[in-house]
């Protein structure tokens, strides 16, 4: 991938996404791969916002049958399934125990009815579910409390990698065609005969503003959606954001994630992540700046106090957390007051200057959500279910190889962009803290900084990881 902005500027385009999350890079793939002549814009890096910073899991949502949303475990389902084709060295099966306890809302007869409805939702064409005794789930897992156990469920979902997911889809929409640029911020709409016909937009390295001119404009902003909505005229307010935080700690199980039935009704995950345990997610509503949300105290307490429910031997205390991070879901505003029951279903909205802003959705059914903006455009057949994405990438073991690679090849851009969405180090105990001297001095050399620039870099890092990672204040 190359950040040409004079293509940018002198092209005429069927189609500008404006965000590089999973939506707005899984239209332009999509879109690319239909023969239209695409250009994708993103104010930050690809992945920066939302989509580097979920639960780390493609599945059918096992939460969603108890809310009877069937249709949404459905699609869900059968997306994981192409996605495990399609994505292998990136989305990989992952097995699940889900443990029952005598004080559980839901008994093992009930779980059990579960799991034989997620199965069939899947069709039968996933893993199928295994009910387990208490000592049997004991010897799979021994970290989990033998008071109380009853049983557990045996069952199986994914795992991903989502910033290099989301990267994969835009390399994609680049090989195809596409002109693709990060760190490219629109600042206005373009109208042409009352129509919006492209936009300005700001290099936010360089300074320039120009005019990016295309006959149909996709809004991919995820929790920016509004704003973007907000340039095109006054309109009422489409999302309802909610915050999800996430911790590290050192390795909780051996092999399996566990589903916890939490004690406010959701479920909090315990995931193998890479020798260490990643937990998560909370769901708060959040009013502030995207950009500006990051972990609290209170948050990173409910996570820790879940688990020690259910894995009580480790005594997990905040010292325990070495990495933490937040992102916003960009849901669709509906009239629920509990956060947890709002739609996950993606809606796709259309203004009366034919500007077409995508709502919600789950990061698994990205491509299905994709496909049904694009259709909004084209006629021509949707074939992202049927081609593989790249599976190439920098090699985390060797740094210098990796930095040099997501600079030429990968439009990476920062030392943030480099430690935390192409090699992953932003999320293992040294955060890439040691390795951020040796990044920035091999960016040096390509990308022609000075010392200053150098510095400042770094300086930057440690400030994104201090925001990550804030888990002592509000």
């Amino acid at each position: 991938m190359r950040r040409d902005l004079s293509a940018l500027r002198s092209g005429q385009f069927d189609l500008l996404v404006i965000g590089g999350g999973i939506n707005g890079a899984g239209a332009a793939r999509d879109a690319a791969m239909r023969g239209l002549r695409v250009a994708l814009v993103e104010q930050a890096d690809f992945a920066s916002g939302t989509s580097s910073r979920s639960s780390k899991l493609v599945h059918g949502g096992v939460r969603y049958l108890e809310q009877l949303d069937f249709k949404l475990v459905l699609e869900a389902s059968l997306e994981r399934r192409i996605l495990l084709r399609i994505a292998p060295t990136l989305v990989r099966p992952l097995p699940f125990i889900l443990p029952v306890y005598r004080a559980d809302r839901r008994g093992a007869r009930t779980v059990q009815a579960g799991m034989w409805l997620y199965d069939a939702l899947s069709l039968f064409r996933n893993q199928r579910h295994r009910m387990l005794s208490a000592g049997e789930a004991l010897r799979l897992e021994p970290s989990l409390n033998l008071e109380g156990l009853r049983g557990a469920a045996l069952y199986y979902d994914a795992q991903m990698d989502d910033a290099r997911l989301c990267l994969a889809n835009v390399i994609s929409a680049s090989q195809h065609g596409a002109v693709v640029a990060n760190y490219t911020r629109v600042s206005r709409l373009v109208r042409q005969g009352g129509r919006t016909a492209g936009a300005e937009v700001c290099d936010a390295l360089g300074g320039d503003s120009f005019e990016v001119r295309a006959t149909h404009v996709i809004n991919a902003a995820g929790p920016w959606l509004d704003d973007i909505c907000a340039l095109d005229g006054p309109e009422p307010a489409k999302l309802r954001v909610t915050k999800g935080t996430h911790i590290i700690v050192p390795a909780l199980t051996q092999s399996h994630a566990i589903t916890i039935q939490s004690s406010d009704e959701r479920v909090v995950f315990v995931i193998p992540w890479h020798g260490f345990s990643l937990l998560g997610t909370t769901d708060t509503d959040y009013s502030g700046r995207p950009e500006d949300v990051r972990p609290n105290g209170q948050e990173v307490d409910f996570l820790l106090s879940e688990v020690k429910r259910i894995i009580p031997g480790h005594r997990l205390t905040s010292d325990d957390v070495l990495a933490s991070f937040a992102g916003l879901r960009p849901l669709v505003r509906s009239g629920t007051s509990d956060s947890s029951q709002t739609p996950r279903e993606e809606r796709i909205y259309e203004s009366p200057s034919g500007l077409l802003s995508v709502a919600g959705g789950k990061f698994t059914t990205y491509r299905l959500t994709a496909k049904r903006v694009v259709d909004r455009i084209s006629r021509a057949p949707c074939r992202t279910h049927l081609e593989a994405l790249p599976a190439a990438g920098p090699p985390p073991d060797d740094l210098a190889l990796g930095a040099k690679w997501a600079v030429d090849e990968e439009m990476a851009l920062t030392v943030e962009d480099v430690l935390r969405r192409r090699l992953g180090l932003a999320l293992t105990p040294g955060q890439g803290l040691l390795e951020a001297e040796t990044v920035a001095n091999m960016m040096a050399e390509r990308l022609g900084w000075d010392q200053l620039g150098r510095q400042r870099q770094v300086e930057a890092y440690k400030r994104s990881l201090w925001l990550a990672g804030a888990v002592g204040t509000d």
